[in-house]
């Protein structure tokens, strides 16, 4: 379904632009033209007095020469010239995947002053790098970061796009696909490629974590899809490793901006920043009341860590959303997981089972944790949790 200007009827009377709550209704010569910021949403179709806008159905299987699209790409997430840990997890994933297609790797970098990091994308298997800076990239945009990806998908046409799973991907990720009009695989847990048609296959966790879904997009290019962080290991970096710099001009206009950042408040310390955690502890309905969460930061302090929550932790209100691991949270692998009063339901394991060792602290002997994990211990967690803060304290402490 498209929304569309007949130009044979529209007089030019601008009634339109006004209605269109995204600006996506441009007046050129006189006419009104819908660009692709379009939603679909249908404020302009009853604003116009002569009836020249109309919403028109598309064949939904669009012809299109898919031969014309190689290559895969992996969005390099970037926060203050720093590139975040899941863009080098999708890039070794996704030099596995374009070594099996027999096609190039390519990173794309959207920001200010940020050309210095190239050098790093090479470094975890790209061949390529598409930069794209200026100052309207200095923070993430959604407008400005959308508008950039898209001329880049349109002036190259790469086959496959993989984007982390992170806040900033999940928001412009499906963005793009919208405005390239192609499907997007939302938080995939495992990629491949399918055997019999050399398409990507995007794996995801279906019904709460019950089944696992295998997706393929057949008839639209390119393939999108974002990836939970955590899910594949960071590839040993290769220094020796150069590639290409494509440097793109930045398409953005001032009239595409229709948000300004004003300040950024910090809501999170380091200790609920999970998807870069070595060490995460976190606790559940288990640990009794929320006060006793103060025992799981203590634990956490103690190792240089950071706190998670279980989703019925989360629910009941005892931490912030922020700290929640598993399905409907973080997927997190860090290399020691300590599970604190966590029965183990299946949806908590899809976030966390990645982990390099996992501890579970639960007095029922028969929880669902103790299957998966690495150590356990069968008692009252407010009993243990002190015992092992005094224990990493001292050792800390030693190592001074």
């Amino acid at each position: 379904m498209a929304v569309i200007v007949n130009q044979e009827k529209c007089i030019g009377c601008g009634a339109c632009v006004p209605s269109c709550p995204f600006g996506a209704i441009e007046m050129r010569d006189g006419k009104a033209y819908i660009t692709e910021a379009c939603t679909m949403c249908g404020a302009c179709i009853s604003v116009c007095p002569v009836e020249a806008i109309f919403r028109e159905e598309i064949e939904r299987n669009v012809a299109m020469d898919k031969t014309e699209y190689k290559g895969v790409w992996v969005f390099i997430e970037q926060s203050h010239g720093e590139i975040k840990g899941v863009a080098h997890e999708l890039l070794g994933e996704g030099r596995k995947l374009a070594d099996e297609l027999g096609e190039e790797l390519a990173g794309v970098l959207i920001g200010n002053g940020v050309e210095a990091q190239a050098k790093d994308v090479f470094a975890s298997g790209a061949d390529k790098v598409y930069l794209v800076e200026g100052p309207e990239y200095d923070h993430y945009n959604t407008e400005a970061y959308t508008v950039a990806f898209v001329d880049l998908i349109q002036k190259y046409k790469p086959s496959a796009i993989l984007v982390g799973a992170t806040n900033d991907g999940r928001d412009l990720g499906p963005r793009v696909a919208a405005r390239v009009r192609t499907g997007l695989c939302a938080d995939c847990t495992n990629l491949s490629i399918d055997a019999e048609t050399k398409l990507v296959l995007w794996t995801r966790p279906a019904f709460g974590g019950n089944i696992m879904a295998d997706i393929l997009c057949p008839e639209h290019r390119p393939q999108m899809g974002t990836v939970r962080p955590k899910v594949f290991k960071k590839p040993t970096p290769d220094f020796s490793r150069t590639g290409e710099v494509i440097k793109v001009a930045s398409k953005v206009k001032e009239s595409d901006l229709k948000v300004k950042l004003l300040e950024i408040l910090a809501v999170c310390t380091s200790n609920c920043k999970l998807e870069e955690a070595d060490i995460i502890v976190s606790g559940g309905r288990g640990l009794g009341k929320p006060e006793n969460f103060a025992a799981i930061e203590a634990l956490a302090e103690a190792m240089g860590g950071a706190v998670g929550a279980s989703r019925a932790a989360v629910d009941a209100g005892w931490k912030p959303a922020l700290h929640q691991v598993g399905q409907t949270g973080k997927t997190v692998g860090p290399k020691i997981y300590i599970a604190c009063g966590i029965s183990g339901a299946i949806q908590h394991l899809a976030g966390m089972s990645s982990s390099d060792t996992i501890i579970a602290i639960n007095k029922d002997a028969d929880a669902p944790i103790f299957k998966v994990a690495d150590y356990g211990i069968v008692g009252d967690v407010m009993e243990v949790l002190p015992l092992l803060t005094a224990e990493f304290a001292k050792y800390r402490a030693a190592c001074k």
